[in-house]
């Protein structure tokens, strides 16, 4: 049986997850960013926190564990490689680790990148990501310690993923990714369609993600640098898609 998965907004702009298995209770929390809206949700499913899953170090990802910590004890797990700057870890994984929630297998994913070290949880049975600021709605994190070409081979990664696989990202920047995106991928019909309705959940207050992997896939600017429209636009027809994708990163940044 698939686990309960439940968005759960933070700070000005952040997400963090909840993924709960009712049959066994345990429940696992993706990022800490902030600990007044996840203990609240917490405390409204009656939930109890049996792990804690952290993508990378960033404090707006980490800075709220020790107060949930304090009344939620659970299992902390994180990068092997970035143990030295997350909080402390119960069990530090590598690409190729897994582990289970609730019976589920959690597939660990190095998505480095915009971080090194930043990690990526797949969940197979339920269909589900949680990418934070690697893959995200319409975009891609900035590269404050990768390289280019390790980013494009993380979302390559990524984008092997099924179709139909939930991507839970970490932040409400959709908006203003749809707008780059459109200055890159202009005649993309189904990039113009997910503008407008990404124009209308914000504007009724919704939230753009979780999306889908095929969607992104259809419309992200960040994982389509092989497509030949994109290419030619770019004055990089037939180049290296690491090559176009740097191109694209640093516009992104300009933008």
């Amino acid at each position: 049986m698939p686990l309960e998965i439940v968005t759960i907004p933070c700070l000005s702009d952040n997400y963090a997850y909840l993924a709960h298995d009712a049959t066994s209770g345990e429940t696992a929390l993706v990022d800490a960013p902030e600990a007044g809206p996840i203990l609240a949700e917490l405390a409204t499913r009656d939930w109890r926190l049996s792990h804690v899953l952290l993508t990378h170090h960033h404090w707006d990802h980490v800075d709220a564990l020790p107060e949930i910590l304090a009344t939620h004890p659970a299992r902390v797990i994180g990068a092997a490689a970035d143990a030295h700057r997350l909080p402390p870890l119960d069990m530090a994984v590598a690409e190729g680790d897994r582990f289970d929630i609730g019976g589920e297998p959690v597939e660990v994913l190095d998505v480095s990148g915009h971080t090194v070290g930043h990690l990526a949880f797949y969940l197979p049975k339920s269909n589900a990501v949680f990418t934070a600021d690697s893959l995200m709605a319409l975009g891609c994190g900035r590269l404050f310690e990768g390289t280019p070409e390790q980013m494009w081979t993380s979302l390559s990664k990524l984008a092997d993923l099924p179709d139909d696989t939930v991507v839970c990202s970490g932040h409400e920047y959709t908006q203003s990714n749809a707008r780059f995106a459109l200055t890159i991928d202009i005649g993309n019909d189904a990039l113009k369609k997910r503008a407008a309705e990404i124009d209308q959940a914000r504007a009724a207050g919704h939230p753009t993600v979780p999306s889908m992997l095929g969607l992104e896939k259809a419309t992200n600017p960040f994982l389509r640098a092989a497509d030949p429209d994109i290419q030619a636009h770019l004055g990089l027809s037939g180049a290296d898609p690491a090559k176009v994708f740097a191109e694209i990163r640093g516009r992104k940044d300009r933008f």
